[in-house]
Protein backbone atom coordinates (compact mmCIF):
# COMPACT_ATOMS: atom_id res chain seq x y z
CA UNK A 1 0.00 0.00 0.00
CA UNK A 2 0.93 3.76 -0.88
CA UNK A 3 -1.30 5.09 0.88
CA UNK A 4 -4.65 5.08 2.76
CA UNK A 5 -7.29 7.73 3.60
CA UNK A 6 -10.07 7.25 5.35
CA UNK A 7 -12.61 9.49 6.27
CA UNK A 8 -10.71 12.74 5.87
CA UNK A 9 -11.69 15.84 6.28
CA UNK A 10 -9.61 19.22 6.35
CA UNK A 11 -10.75 22.01 7.54
CA UNK A 12 -8.94 25.63 6.96
CA UNK A 13 -8.42 27.99 10.24
CA UNK A 14 -11.06 30.60 8.96
CA UNK A 15 -13.90 27.13 8.62
CA UNK A 16 -13.27 26.65 5.09
CA UNK A 17 -13.82 22.94 4.62
CA UNK A 18 -11.24 22.22 1.66
CA UNK A 19 -11.92 18.14 2.43
CA UNK A 20 -15.02 16.66 3.30
CA UNK A 21 -14.90 12.22 4.08
CA UNK A 22 -12.13 11.57 1.27
CA UNK A 23 -12.27 7.88 1.48
CA UNK A 24 -9.32 6.64 -1.02
CA UNK A 25 -6.60 3.82 -1.31
CA UNK A 26 -3.78 3.72 -3.42
CA UNK A 27 -1.59 0.39 -4.23
CA UNK A 28 2.00 0.61 -4.70
CA UNK A 29 2.86 1.29 -8.57
CA UNK A 30 -0.61 2.87 -8.97
CA UNK A 31 -1.28 5.78 -11.54
CA UNK A 32 -3.80 7.88 -11.13
CA UNK A 33 -5.30 11.50 -12.35
CA UNK A 34 -7.12 13.42 -9.93
CA UNK A 35 -9.43 16.10 -11.94
CA UNK A 36 -12.03 18.42 -10.86
CA UNK A 37 -12.92 22.05 -11.58
CA UNK A 38 -10.91 24.78 -9.63
CA UNK A 39 -10.92 25.13 -5.99
CA UNK A 40 -12.35 21.28 -5.79
CA UNK A 41 -10.20 20.04 -2.81
CA UNK A 42 -7.47 18.31 -5.28
CA UNK A 43 -4.53 20.81 -4.20
CA UNK A 44 -5.43 20.21 -0.67
CA UNK A 45 -5.72 16.25 -1.08
CA UNK A 46 -2.23 16.46 -2.41
CA UNK A 47 -0.80 18.69 0.21
CA UNK A 48 -2.20 16.07 2.69
CA UNK A 49 -0.48 13.10 0.55
CA UNK A 50 2.32 14.90 0.95
CA UNK A 51 2.69 15.91 4.72
CA UNK A 52 2.24 19.58 4.12
CA UNK A 53 -1.01 20.01 5.80
CA UNK A 54 -2.75 17.91 8.67
CA UNK A 55 -6.02 16.44 8.50
CA UNK A 56 -8.73 17.61 10.85
CA UNK A 57 -10.42 14.63 10.51
CA UNK A 58 -10.36 11.36 9.55
CA UNK A 59 -7.32 8.81 8.92
CA UNK A 60 -4.53 9.71 6.81
CA UNK A 61 -1.71 6.92 6.23
CA UNK A 62 1.05 7.23 3.99
CA UNK A 63 3.17 4.18 3.49
CA UNK A 64 3.05 2.81 6.88
CA UNK A 65 3.15 5.91 8.64
CA UNK A 66 -0.40 7.60 9.97
CA UNK A 67 -1.12 11.34 11.09
CA UNK A 68 -1.08 9.96 14.78
CA UNK A 69 2.88 9.60 14.38
CA UNK A 70 3.86 12.55 12.36
CA UNK A 71 6.35 13.70 14.48
CA UNK A 72 9.52 15.37 13.51
CA UNK A 73 11.87 12.58 12.59
CA UNK A 74 9.19 10.56 11.02
CA UNK A 75 7.71 13.19 8.92
CA UNK A 76 11.48 13.64 7.66
CA UNK A 77 11.89 10.05 6.85
CA UNK A 78 8.69 10.32 4.77
CA UNK A 79 9.02 12.91 2.88
CA UNK A 80 12.73 11.58 1.36
CA UNK A 81 10.04 8.53 -0.37
CA UNK A 82 7.65 11.50 -1.81
CA UNK A 83 8.84 13.37 -4.57
CA UNK A 84 6.51 16.18 -5.20
CA UNK A 85 5.44 18.50 -8.63
CA UNK A 86 4.66 22.06 -8.23
CA UNK A 87 2.88 23.87 -10.67
CA UNK A 88 4.97 27.07 -9.57
CA UNK A 89 8.12 25.04 -8.13
CA UNK A 90 9.20 26.88 -5.26
CA UNK A 91 12.43 27.44 -6.58
CA UNK A 92 15.02 30.70 -5.13
CA UNK A 93 15.46 32.81 -8.57
CA UNK A 94 19.25 32.85 -7.80
CA UNK A 95 20.02 29.16 -7.83
CA UNK A 96 21.25 27.73 -10.53
CA UNK A 97 19.57 24.72 -12.49
CA UNK A 98 21.91 22.31 -11.47
CA UNK A 99 21.33 22.86 -7.76
CA UNK A 100 17.61 22.76 -7.82
CA UNK A 101 17.47 18.95 -9.76
CA UNK A 102 20.22 18.31 -7.05
CA UNK A 103 17.78 18.97 -4.41
CA UNK A 104 15.59 16.58 -5.09
CA UNK A 105 17.95 14.36 -2.98
CA UNK A 106 18.37 15.99 -0.20
CA UNK A 107 16.54 14.40 2.75
CA UNK A 108 18.17 10.94 1.27
CA UNK A 109 21.82 12.39 1.24
CA UNK A 110 23.55 12.85 4.45
CA UNK A 111 23.67 16.32 5.88
CA UNK A 112 27.58 16.88 5.57
CA UNK A 113 26.49 15.91 1.65
CA UNK A 114 23.35 18.16 1.16
CA UNK A 115 25.47 21.42 2.87
CA UNK A 116 28.27 20.69 0.57
CA UNK A 117 26.36 20.13 -2.88
CA UNK A 118 24.67 23.85 -1.92
CA UNK A 119 28.38 24.99 -2.03
CA UNK A 120 29.32 22.94 -5.06
CA UNK A 121 27.15 20.50 -7.06
CA UNK A 122 28.49 16.75 -5.88
CA UNK A 123 26.49 14.83 -9.14
CA UNK A 124 26.92 17.22 -12.06
CA UNK A 125 26.46 14.12 -14.67
CA UNK A 126 22.89 13.02 -12.69
CA UNK A 127 21.56 16.27 -12.70
CA UNK A 128 22.86 16.63 -16.31
CA UNK A 129 21.52 12.99 -17.21
CA UNK A 130 17.33 14.39 -15.66
CA UNK A 131 17.54 17.46 -17.15
CA UNK A 132 18.22 15.98 -20.35
CA UNK A 133 15.04 13.99 -20.27
CA UNK A 134 13.14 17.20 -20.31
CA UNK A 135 15.09 18.59 -23.23
CA UNK A 136 16.61 20.91 -20.68
CA UNK A 137 20.48 20.16 -20.44
CA UNK A 138 21.35 23.41 -22.44
CA UNK A 139 20.09 24.85 -18.87
CA UNK A 140 22.12 23.05 -16.76
CA UNK A 141 23.97 25.86 -15.24
CA UNK A 142 21.42 28.70 -15.97
CA UNK A 143 19.44 30.86 -13.19
CA UNK A 144 16.02 29.77 -12.10
CA UNK A 145 15.20 33.08 -13.13
CA UNK A 146 16.53 33.24 -16.24
CA UNK A 147 13.84 30.71 -17.59
CA UNK A 148 10.24 30.74 -18.34
CA UNK A 149 7.23 29.29 -16.58
CA UNK A 150 7.44 25.85 -18.37
CA UNK A 151 10.85 25.67 -18.32
CA UNK A 152 10.81 25.68 -14.49
CA UNK A 153 7.79 23.32 -14.47
CA UNK A 154 10.20 21.00 -16.24
CA UNK A 155 12.89 21.75 -14.23
CA UNK A 156 11.01 20.38 -11.22
CA UNK A 157 10.12 17.45 -13.03
CA UNK A 158 13.82 16.70 -13.52
CA UNK A 159 14.25 16.63 -9.49
CA UNK A 160 11.78 14.52 -9.26
CA UNK A 161 13.36 12.31 -12.14
CA UNK A 162 16.46 12.53 -10.08
CA UNK A 163 15.40 11.98 -6.75
CA UNK A 164 13.24 8.43 -7.70
CA UNK A 165 10.65 8.71 -4.88
CA UNK A 166 8.44 5.71 -4.00
CA UNK A 167 5.66 8.16 -4.32
CA UNK A 168 5.53 11.40 -6.80
CA UNK A 169 2.64 14.15 -6.49
CA UNK A 170 2.16 16.13 -9.23
CA UNK A 171 0.13 19.48 -8.60
CA UNK A 172 -0.68 20.51 -12.08
CA UNK A 173 2.74 20.10 -13.52
CA UNK A 174 1.77 21.06 -17.28
CA UNK A 175 0.04 23.85 -17.16
CA UNK A 176 2.55 26.16 -18.36
CA UNK A 177 3.49 23.80 -21.64
CA UNK A 178 2.31 23.94 -24.95
CA UNK A 179 -0.38 20.91 -25.70
CA UNK A 180 2.33 18.53 -27.59
CA UNK A 181 5.27 19.82 -25.19
CA UNK A 182 2.67 18.67 -21.72
CA UNK A 183 1.88 15.12 -23.58
CA UNK A 184 5.59 14.33 -23.66
CA UNK A 185 6.28 15.44 -20.13
CA UNK A 186 2.75 13.45 -18.77
CA UNK A 187 3.86 10.20 -21.04
CA UNK A 188 7.57 10.96 -19.74
CA UNK A 189 6.12 11.18 -15.77
CA UNK A 190 3.83 8.06 -16.28
CA UNK A 191 6.46 5.74 -18.17
CA UNK A 192 9.05 6.57 -15.31
CA UNK A 193 7.27 6.13 -12.11
CA UNK A 194 5.66 2.87 -14.33
CA UNK A 195 9.72 1.79 -15.23
CA UNK A 196 10.49 2.17 -11.21
CA UNK A 197 7.30 0.90 -9.74
CA UNK A 198 6.54 4.45 -8.18
CA UNK A 199 2.69 5.36 -7.47
CA UNK A 200 2.15 8.46 -9.59
CA UNK A 201 -0.77 10.82 -8.40
CA UNK A 202 -1.14 13.90 -10.64
CA UNK A 203 -3.92 16.90 -10.31
CA UNK A 204 -4.65 17.69 -14.01
CA UNK A 205 -6.54 20.41 -15.48
CA UNK A 206 -6.86 19.01 -18.82
CA UNK A 207 -9.18 15.80 -19.16
CA UNK A 208 -7.92 14.42 -22.15
CA UNK A 209 -4.60 14.32 -21.00
CA UNK A 210 -6.28 12.64 -17.56
CA UNK A 211 -8.42 9.99 -19.69
CA UNK A 212 -5.34 9.56 -22.53
CA UNK A 213 -2.48 8.73 -19.96
CA UNK A 214 -4.04 7.34 -16.62
CA UNK A 215 -5.61 4.14 -16.07
CA UNK A 216 -7.32 5.16 -12.60
CA UNK A 217 -9.47 8.63 -12.69
CA UNK A 218 -10.54 9.98 -9.55
CA UNK A 219 -13.38 12.92 -10.10
CA UNK A 220 -13.27 15.66 -7.09
CA UNK A 221 -15.79 18.27 -6.64
CA UNK A 222 -16.35 20.73 -3.59
CA UNK A 223 -14.03 19.06 -1.42
CA UNK A 224 -15.74 15.41 -2.25
CA UNK A 225 -14.52 12.21 -4.65
CA UNK A 226 -17.39 12.49 -7.23
CA UNK A 227 -16.45 9.28 -8.93
CA UNK A 228 -13.05 6.60 -8.79
CA UNK A 229 -12.98 4.74 -11.79
CA UNK A 230 -10.97 3.58 -14.80
CA UNK A 231 -10.51 5.45 -17.65
CA UNK A 232 -12.34 3.35 -19.81
CA UNK A 233 -15.51 3.62 -17.65
CA UNK A 234 -15.59 7.54 -17.08
CA UNK A 235 -17.96 9.09 -19.59
CA UNK A 236 -18.97 12.16 -21.04
CA UNK A 237 -22.26 13.20 -19.06
CA UNK A 238 -20.16 12.30 -15.76
CA UNK A 239 -17.62 14.88 -17.21
CA UNK A 240 -20.15 17.99 -17.68
CA UNK A 241 -21.20 16.97 -14.16
CA UNK A 242 -18.19 17.62 -12.37
CA UNK A 243 -17.32 20.30 -14.75
CA UNK A 244 -21.14 21.91 -14.68
CA UNK A 245 -19.57 25.36 -12.19
CA UNK A 246 -17.14 26.27 -15.36
CA UNK A 247 -20.10 26.17 -18.12
CA UNK A 248 -20.59 23.44 -21.02
CA UNK A 249 -16.95 23.33 -22.44
CA UNK A 250 -14.85 20.30 -20.75
CA UNK A 251 -11.46 21.58 -20.18
CA UNK A 252 -9.32 20.16 -23.03
CA UNK A 253 -5.34 20.27 -23.98
CA UNK A 254 -5.01 18.99 -27.44
CA UNK A 255 -7.06 20.57 -30.33
CA UNK A 256 -8.76 17.81 -31.32
CA UNK A 257 -9.78 16.10 -27.94
CA UNK A 258 -9.88 12.24 -29.60
CA UNK A 259 -9.83 10.56 -25.89
CA UNK A 260 -13.16 12.37 -25.32
CA UNK A 261 -14.86 11.70 -28.44
CA UNK A 262 -14.28 7.79 -27.67
CA UNK A 263 -15.45 8.21 -24.25
CA UNK A 264 -18.96 6.54 -23.77
CA UNK A 265 -21.47 8.98 -24.25
CA UNK A 266 -25.44 8.48 -23.77
CA UNK A 267 -25.82 9.51 -27.17
CA UNK A 268 -24.24 11.44 -30.29
CA UNK A 269 -25.72 14.61 -29.11
CA UNK A 270 -24.12 14.19 -25.82
CA UNK A 271 -20.94 13.38 -27.10
CA UNK A 272 -21.25 16.31 -29.71
CA UNK A 273 -21.57 18.67 -27.03
CA UNK A 274 -18.62 17.75 -25.05
CA UNK A 275 -16.22 19.86 -27.29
Amino acid sequence: MSFRLNGVGLTHANGFAALKGITLLAEKGERIALIGPSGAGKTSLLSVLGTALEPTDGLAEVFEFDQNFWDTSAIKALRARIGTVHQSPPIPGRQRVVTAVLAGKLGQWPAWKSLASLVYPLDIPGARAALERVDLADKLFARCDELSGGQLQRVGIARVLYQQPELILADEPVSALDPALALATIRLLTADAEACGATLVASLHAVDLALGNFPRIVGVKAGRIAFDLPSERVTVPMLHELYASEGEQLPIQAHEPHFLSQAPANDAATRAKCC
